[in-house]
């Protein structure tokens, strides 16, 4: 039944999300030396909505500048064009904030790796919805229960379909039928197309 398919999805998290930390430990120490070089901090956690509404710091490897915010709204505020862009997907293309390490650890997803820990602790699933911040729950409207369903997810069902590439609202949707439609059968089909969808870059920015 559902919930000891939740009960599996929580062991298979652990011991992949383990392993995975361990194999990956150096890599893991080359990027946190490289990233720190310009004094700031390797890590960072951002604050988004999880499961049940409630609020986690997602962690990632800095890819950003330091005041990285206020490089933002200054940008933002000199290049409307590009204000319009972050308005309609909180995303840029060529974001000007991003260091140079930053653009190879984002084209190649491993500014994410950091989120394992996030797994370990519970707060995120290796599949799932991508977790949102507190302003992007009013464009899930009337299905964001379904989103509130699920642990978030370092890779999902919009991931492994096309990243950033697709628009915001395919994006719910294709969270919400992950939330309607979910299964461990379907965790293992998304595990599986993810690596393809990274080595494509598809939309990596």
């Amino acid at each position: 039944n559902r919930q000891s398919s939740r009960v599996c999805k929580r062991a298979f998290d652990l011991l992949v999300s383990s392993a995975l930390l361990l194999v990956l430990s150096p890599l893991f120490m080359t990027l946190f030396l490289l990233i720190r070089r310009d004094g700031g901090s390797a890590l960072y956690g951002h604050k988004r909505i999880g499961r049940h509404g409630i609020a986690f710091h997602c962690l990632k490897f800095r890819s950003m500048v330091l005041n990285a915010d206020h490089e933002l709204e200054r940008y933002l505020k000199d290049n409307p064009v590009q204000s319009l862009e972050w308005e309609l997907n909180q995303k840029l293309k060529d974001d000007p904030r991003v260091t140079p390490v930053g653009r190879f650890i984002r084209r190649t997803s491993l500014d994410e790796l950091p989120q394992l820990w996030n797994v370990i602790r519970g707060e995120m699933s290796l599949v799932g919805p991508r977790p949102i911040v507190m302003n992007e729950c009013e464009k899930y409207g009337e299905h964001l229960p379904y989103y509130l369903s699920m642990l978030p997810g370092i890779t999902g069902l919009w991931q492994s379909s096309g990243r950033s590439d697709t628009e915001y609202t395919e994006r719910v949707s294709l969270d919400v039928w992950y939330a309607r439609n979910w299964s461990l059968w379907h965790d293992f089909v998304i595990l599986l197309r993810t690596p393809f969808s990274l080595l494509r870059s598809q939309g990596a920015y």
